[in-house]
C-alpha cells in the first residue's frame, strides 16, 4: 500500500472514530432508549445508525458498510406486489360467536352450539381501485373474513370471501380477467374509461344489469365500513354429520344500520379525507365502540335448486327471501386494530379456497368455481408458497402435513419423511369426516351458457323497490358514467338492458343519455328474458 493510501485509510478510519464518539456523546435528544442496543437484521451491534461510513465526513461512502447497505437494500424490496384486484384495503380483529347448535346443517364443529368464540381476521376493501385510491369512489367494497377455528371445534381456517353487494357483474370465471380489464385504467392513458367497461358490459349481452342497477345505487358508495352489510355473492354447501348437503348463501348484517352517500356527498368528503372510512373505523374500536355484523344465511335444500324461474348458482342472482328466508346463526365484533397494516392487512390471504371439506364446502356456481383457483395462485405469486406460515395466516390449530421447503417456511415441519406415504415411517392419518361430499354428475362435457339466464326480472324488481329518491340518484349516477360514452351503439345497448328490466328505469336513462328510444325499444324487443 502506498503512503498515499495508508493516509487515507488512516484519515477515514480516525473520522468515523470521530464521527462515531461524537453521536454517542450526543445521543438522540428526545428521543427514550428502547431496551436493549439497536441490531442489524442478524443481530450484530450498530455503532451509528445516522452516519455512513465514508473517506473523511465529507468523502465518498465505502462499501464495507454492510449495514447500511443491508439497510437501502431491504427498503429496496419490502414491498410485494400489490394485489389485481381489492387492492385498496383496511383490516382488524375481531371474535365470532355461534348462536346455537347448527349440526344439522353442517358439522362444523364452531357453528355446533351457542357461546362457541372463533378468532377472525376481516378485511374490507374496494374492488378494482388502487392501493393509494380514495375510499369514497363508487366500486363494490369487498369484505372477507378468516375464521381461525381452534382445534377443539375441528380446527382449520375457513374465509368467507364475499362483497357488500349481493350479486356480481359475471357469472362465468372465463369473464373475469375481462371484465377487470375493462374497469381498470386505460392501458394506454392509464385512466378509468366508462367507454371500456361499458362497452364490455353491454357486449356481455344483459347479465350486468342486476348489479349495474345496485351499484349506481347510493349503496355502490357505502358511507362507512362499519355501516355495510356482507354478502357471500355464491351459494355454498352446509354438510351435516350425517352427509346431507344444504345450499346456502351468507350475509352479514351491520348491527349499526346501513348508511350510503349520495354522490355530492361522496364528492364532499373525499376533498376533505380519502381515507374516511379506515379511520372511521379505527377511531370506533379505539374508543370502545366495537361494530358488529350478525351472520345469516339463507338455506335451500338440494332438491329445490332446479325448481326455480332463475338458476341459484347464478352469481348475478339473489335468492328472494320469500324463497330462502334468513336465519340467524352467530355474531361477529371486531375489537382490535392490527398492529402492523403490511404484516396484517396486506398480508392477509383470502381465498373461498380456504374452506372446511366435508363441512362447508363451494357450490357448482361456476363463477366461484374459478375463484377457488386463481385466489390461491395470485396470493403464492404475491406472499410465496408459504404464505400459509406468515402469522396472519397461520391457523390457531396445529398443522401436520408435509410440506417443509421453500422461501418464507417457518421450519415447523422437519425430517426426512417429507411424501406423505410410508412403509416404514408414521404418518398422518387422515379424517373420514372431512371427505367431500358427494353429488352426482350426469351431464355433457360442455362449454355452454346456463340455460336460463333471466337477466332483466331482478334489475326490474329492484329498480321498483327503490324510493322516488333512490330512483333519481340511480339516473344521476348512471348518467354520468354512460354519458360518457361515445359509442352510440354501447349507449343504446345499455339502455335496452335497464328497458327490458323496468320500462320507466329504460325511458329516464334514456332520455339522460340521449338514447333514440324507438332504437333502444327495437333492441329490448330482441332480448330473450
Amino acid at each position: 500500500m502506498t503512503m498515499a493510501g495508508r493516509r487515507l485509510w488512516v484519515t477515514a478510519a480516525a473520522a468515523a472514530v470521530v464521527v462515531a464518539a461524537a453521536t454517542a456523546a450526543a445521543g438522540h435528544p428526545g428521543s427514550p432508549h428502547a431496551e436493549g442496543p439497536y441490531t442489524s437484521e442478524f443481530g450484530t451491534l450498530v455503532g451509528d445508525d445516522r452516519n455512513t461510513l465514508s473517506a473523511g465526513p465529507r468523502g465518498p461512502q465505502l462499501v464495507q458498510d454492510t449495514r447500511a447497505f443491508e439497510k437501502l437494500a431491504r427498503f429496496n424490496r419490502e414491498r410485494i406486489p400489490e394485489r389485481v384486484v381489492h387492492a385498496r384495503g383496511t383490516g382488524a380483529h375481531g371474535v365470532f360467536e355461534s348462536y346455537g347448535d347448527q349440526s344439522a346443517l353442517t358439522r362444523a364443529g364452531f357453528l355446533g352450539g351457542a357461546g362457541r368464540k372463533t378468532e377472525v381476521f376481516v378485511r374490507f376493501s374496494t374492488v378494482i381501485h388502487s392501493k393509494g385510491s380514495p375510499e369514497t369512489l363508487r366500486d363494490p367494497r369487498g369484505f372477507a373474513v378468516k375464521f381461525k377455528i381452534a382445534e377443539k371445534y375441528g380446527g382449520g381456517i375457513w374465509d368467507l370471501v364475499g362483497n357488500n353487494l349481493d350479486v356480481f357483474f359475471i357469472r362465468d370465471q372465463v369473464s373475469f380477467p375481462d371484465m377487470v380489464h375493462s374497469l381498470k385504467p386505460d392501458p394506454v392513458t392509464n385512466i378509468q374509461d366508462p367507454n371500456r367497461f361499458f362497452d364490455f358490459f353491454g357486449a356481455l349481452g344483459g347479465a350486468a344489469t342486476n348489479m349495474l342497477t345496485t351499484l349506481y345505487s347510493d349503496l355502490g358508495t357505502p358511507a362507512t365500513l362499519r355501516e355495510m352489510n356482507g354478502h357471500s355473492v355464491h351459494a355454498y354447501k352446509l354438510i351435516s354429520a350425517e352427509r346431507k348437503v344444504t345450499y346456502v348463501k351468507f350475509q352479514w348484517t351491520s348491527m349499526q344500520g346501513i348508511r350510503n352517500f349520495t354522490a355530492a356527498e361522496a364528492m364532499h368528503m373525499q376533498a376533505r379525507d380519502f381515507n374516511h372510512a379506515t379511520r372511521d373505523l379505527y377511531d370506533s374500536i379505539h374508543s370502545g365502540k366495537n361494530p358488529s355484523w350478525e351472520l345469516r344465511v339463507q338455506v335451500m335444500p338440494s332438491d329445490r335448486m332446479y325448481k326455480l324461474d332463475f338458476d341459484p348458482l347464478d352469481a348475478t342472482k339473489r335468492w328472494p327471501e320469500w324463497i330462502a328466508p334468513f336465519k340467524t346463526i352467530g355474531r361477529m365484533t371486531l375489537n382490535r386494530v392490527p398492529d402492523n397494516f403490511f404484516q396484517a392487512t396486506e398480508s392477509v390471504a383470502m381465498s373461498p379456497g380456504t374452506f372446511l371439506p366435508g363441512a362447508i364446502e363451494p357450490s357448482e356456481d361456476k363463477l366461484l368455481q374459478g375463484r377457488l383457483v386463481s385466489y390461491p395462485d395470485t396470493q403464492r405469486y404475491r406472499l410465496g408458497a408459504n404464505y400459509a406460515d406468515l402469522p396472519i395466516n397461520r391457523p390457531v390449530s396445529p398443522v401436520r402435513s408435509y410440506a417443509q421447503d421453500g422461501a418464507g417456511n417457518n421450519g415447523a415441519m422437519k425430517g426426512t419423511l417429507n411424501y406423505g406415504l410410508s412403509m416404514t415411517m408414521p404418518t398422518f392419518p387422515t379424517t373420514h369426516a372431512a371427505l367431500f361430499s358427494e353429488s352426482k354428475v350426469c351431464d355433457v362435457v360442455t362449454q355452454a351458457p346456463i340455460p336460463v339466464t333471466a337477466d332483466f326480472a331482478q334489475a326490474g324488481e329492484l329498480y321498483n323497490s327503490y324510493n322516488w329518491r333512490e330512483r333519481a340518484n340511480l339516473i344521476a349516477n348512471l348518467a354520468g358514467d354512460l354519458g360518457q360514452v361515445r359509442s352510440m351503439l354501447v349507449r343504446n345497448t345499455m339502455c335496452s338492458h335497464f328497458y327490458k328490466a323496468h320500462k320507466q328505469f329504460g325511458r329516464r336513462i334514456a332520455r339522460a343519455v340521449d338514447c333514440d328510444m324507438k332504437v333502444v325499444k327495437k333492441m329490448a324487443d330482441a332480448l330473450d328474458g
